[in-house]
C-alpha cells in the first residue's frame, strides 16, 4: 500500500509490521511481550518515549496495530525464550503465560536467518530470500507497511567487499521497501556497497547502535562538564555483562565496533578525546543484566583535581525494548509521511547516529520533539506527505521525492518474482516508484534496473549490479 492509500485508512486500522532481526533473541522476546502487556492494559508504557504527552499528536501507529516477524539462525520458540526471561527477572513473573498467544503468533513469523555454517548461497541469492521473506510477511498478514529492525548481536566490523550479515538483511529491507534501523553497532547500511543505494532508495532509515545505559550517562555528563567550563582530564569505564551480547562482545573485534560509539559521544561533547578506555567483560553469571562503571578525573578551579565515579546497574533488554518500540513507530510514521534518506532527528536514540545532528541529550530530545512536531503537522491534509517543514527529503507532495514516485508497498507486482523497479526514471521524478509484489517478491531479477536498464540506479555498475 503507497502513502497516498494509506492516507485514507485511518491510522487506528492500519497494521504495521515490525521485522526483527534476531527475532528469538532477549530483545526481541521483550519487545514481543512488551508490546503485547502494554496493549492490554497489563503494565503502563514506562520507558516509552513515544507514550509521552509530547508525542501524542504525531500520528504514530497505535502499539495494538503492531504484528512482529523475522529473521533468526536459532529456533528456541519466543514462549519458552520468554518463560527463560521472567526466571531471570527480565520479564514480569506469569507475563509469558499472559501473553503466551501474542508470543506464539510472532513466533509463526520467524523466518531462517543466515548465513549459517556451511551456508553456500550467494549473497544475492540471500538477498532475495530474505526480501521474499519480508514482502510475504506484508501481503499474508495485510499490512499497510512493515519496518525492520536490527537487535541481533553485536559484529566484527565488516573488512573487504564482502557484505556481513546484518548489510545482508539491511540490503533486503531496501529490497522489500521498508524503512530500516539499525539498533546495533553492526554494519548494516553503512557498508560501502550500500551507502548510495540507501541514499537513492526513497526510504527512511535510522541508526545505529541503540544508546540505552552508559553512554545515555555520557551523553548528559559530557555536555556539563563543557557547560560548566571544567577540564576533563580522563575518563574510563568498564561494563561487565553476560547472556548473548556479553559473548559476543568477547569478541575484541566486536567490542572495538561498540567502543567506537561511546568514545564518539565523548568526542563530541567535550570537542576533545580524553584519555581512557572502555573495557568490556563478559560474565555468564550476569544474564542479562549488566553494569556499567566510569571514572571520570577533571579539573576545577585552580586546577583543584577531583573525580566522578558513576555506575549504572540494568537490564539491557529491558532497556532497549521500549526504544526498540519507539523507533519502529516513528519509521512507520516517517515512511508513510514520504521522507526519506537518513533520520538524524532519531540521534537521540544512538551512539553513533547518522544524518547530522547534536551529540548532547537535551539537545537530541528537543530535535525529537521537533520532529514528532513536524510529523504531526503532516496529518489531515489527505496527501500521506510533509508540507512545510523546512527538512531537507520532506516533500510538499503527497509522493516524496518526485510527486507519487515515493517507494511504497504497492499493490500492483514490481514484475515477475515480486519485487522490482518500476518505471524508467529511477528515483528522481515520474512513476519510478518501488513496490511490492502479489507473490512472494524478490526471486526474480528481471525487472530491476541493474539487469540491462541502469538507469533507475543511476549508473552503478559492477558489483553492486550483481546484487540488485
Amino acid at each position: 500500500m503507497s502513502a497516498s492509500d494509506s492516507a485514507s485508512v485511518p491510522v487506528s486500522r492500519q497494521r504495521i509490521g515490525v521485522w526483527l532481526i534476531g527475532a528469538r533473541g532477549s530483545v526481541a522476546t521483550t519487545v514481543v511481550a512488551g508490546c503485547a502487556a502494554m496493549s492490554a492494559g497489563l503494565h503502563p508504557p514506562t520507558g516509552l518515549v513515544t507514550g509521552t504527552a509530547a508525542f501524542a499528536d504525531t500520528g504514530l501507529p497505535p502499539l495494538t496495530s503492531l504484528v512482529f516477524g523475522g529473521h533468526d539462525t536459532l529456533d528456541c520458540p519466543l514462549p519458552k525464550r520468554a518463560e527463560a526471561l521472567a526466571a531471570g527477572g527480565v520479564l514480569p513473573p506469569g507475563l509469558p503465560a499472559a501473553v503466551s498467544a501474542e508470543l506464539t503468533a510472532a513466533d509463526r513469523e520467524i523466518r531462517p536467518g543466515g548465513p549459517v555454517p556451511g551456508d553456500t548461497r550467494t549473497e544475492e541469492e540471500l538477498i532475495a530470500t530474505f526480501a521474499a521473506d519480508m514482502t510475504d510477511f506484508i501481503r499474508r498478514c495485510g499490512l499497510t507497511r512493515a519496518v525492520v529492525v536490527n537487535v541481533a548481536s553485536t559484529e566484527p566490523p565488516a573488512t573487504g567487499r564482502a557484505l556481513p550479515p546484518s548489510s545482508l538483511y539491511a540490503a533486503a529491507a531496501l529490497r522489500a521497501g521498508c524503512p530500516y534501523v539499525n539498533f546495533t553497532p553492526s554494519t548494516g547500511l553503512h557498508h560501502p556497497a550500500l551507502e548510495d543505494v540507501a541514499q537513492s532508495s526513497g526510504l527512511p532509515y535510522a541508526g545505529r547502535d541503540g544508546k540505552t545505559g552508559q553512554t545515555l550517562l555520557r551523553s548528559v555528563l559530557g555536555p556539563m562538564f563543557t557547560q560548566r567550563a571544567l577540564a576533563v582530564r580522563a575518563w574510563s569505564g568498564t561494563n561487565l555483562l553476560g547472556g548473548g551480547d556479553g559473548a559476543a562482545l568477547a569478541d575484541p573485534a566486536a567490542a572495538a565496533a561498540k567502543n567506537a560509539g561511546k568514545e564518539r559521544v565523548l568526542a563530541d561533547t567535550l570537542a576533545t578525546t580524553p584519555e581512557g578506555e572502555v573495557h568490556i567483560d563478559d560474565v555468564p553469571a550476569l544474564g542479562d543484566w549488566k553494569t556499567a562503571w566510569d571514572h571520570i578525573a577533571f579539573d576545577g578551579f585552580l586546577g583543584t583535581r577531583m573525580i566522578l565515579q558513576t555506575t549504572w546497574q540494568g537490564c539491557d533488554s529491558a532497556l532497549a525494548a521500549p526504544l526498540v518500540l519507539d523507533l519502529a513507530r516513528l519509521a512507520a510514521r516517517s515512511h508513510e509521511a514520504g521522507l526519506s534518506g537518513p533520520l538524524g532527528e532519531l540521534g537521540f536514540y544512538f551512539k553513533d547516529p547518522v544524518g547530522e545532528g547534536p551529540a548532547a541529550l537535551a539537545e537530541q530530545y528537543a530535535a525529537l520533539v521537533g520532529f514528532a512536531e513536524r510529523l504531526g503537522g503532516a496529518r489531515g491534509d489527505g496527501s500521506g506527505g510533509v508540507s512545510g517543514s523546512g527538512r531537507p527529503g520532506w516533500s510538499e507532495d503527497s509522493g516524496g521525492a518526485g510527486g507519487s514516485g515515493r517507494p511504497g508497498l504497492g499493490e500492483d507486482p514490481g514484475g515477475p518474482g515480486g519485487l522490482g523497479w518500476a518505471g524508467d526514471s529511477g528515483r528522481t521524478g515520474g512513476s519510478g516508484r518501488l513496490e511490492r509484489g502479489e507473490d512472494s517478491g524478490g526471486a526474480s531479477r528481471s525487472d530491476r534496473p541493474d539487469q540491462g536498464d541502469v538507469s533507475g540506479r543511476a549508473g552503478r555498475t559492477g558489483r553492486l549490479g550483481e546484487l540488485w
